[in-house]
């Protein structure tokens, strides 16, 4: 009887890990782009990470349900410019040697109309955690679920930008995180 028992409970666990696990989106990274635009001496400045991951487990019926993990590589910035892009790994701006990525895990995702949401959740840089409310949009292109969205940030909350930077007249303490992850729809 505890053998049947054992063996019942590790069928149901299997299943369970293959439901969990087929959940999972995989992320099509060609397709796929974190980039941002800030503003130095009020001329707007693009860029993008070239590296990050992310754990998608997106759920139609229950939008609620769904879950998001991104973890972006901050030493992989780039604005086209190695000098530009070394003092950003640099101590005072991401200090990538000590703090190497950048985090954002949901806590909570909201319908707002129909192909519209927002991602609550902690977004993580430079050991510094805030809660942020990130709105986006849904589409589905072929095969794939395709997520625009854009969030605006205010990079002195993470130290990013210290001493000689800290100043707000050189470099604006607003930038405009524009994302568009493409993933696998679940089948």
């Amino acid at each position: 009887m505890k053998l049947s028992q054992r063996a019942g409970r590790l069928a149901a666990a299997a299943t369970l890990a293959a439901f969990t696990a087929g959940a999972q989106q995989p992320l099509d990274y060609g397709k796929s782009r974190i980039a941002f635009t800030t503003r130095q001496m009020n001329v707007p400045v693009d860029g993008e990470f070239k590296r990050f991951s992310a754990e998608l487990r997106w759920d139609a019926a229950r939008p609620e349900a769904s879950t998001a993990e991104i973890a972006i590589e901050v030493a992989s910035f780039d604005m086209g410019e190695q000098s530009l892009n070394d003092e950003a790994r640099s101590r005072p701006f991401f200090d990538a040697r000590t703090h190497p990525q950048a985090r954002f895990v949901s806590t909570g995702v909201k319908a707002i109309a129909a192909g519209r949401y927002a991602v609550s959740g902690k977004l993580t840089i430079k050991g510094v955690t805030r809660e942020v409310v990130v709105p986006f949009t849904l589409r589905t292109q072929g095969a794939a679920n395709v997520f625009d969205g854009a969030v605006t940030i205010k990079r002195r909350d993470f130290n990013v930008g210290e001493g000689e930077w800290a100043d707000t007249r050189t470099l604006a303490d607003e930038v405009q995180v524009k994302f568009r992850i493409v993933a696998a729809a679940k089948a």
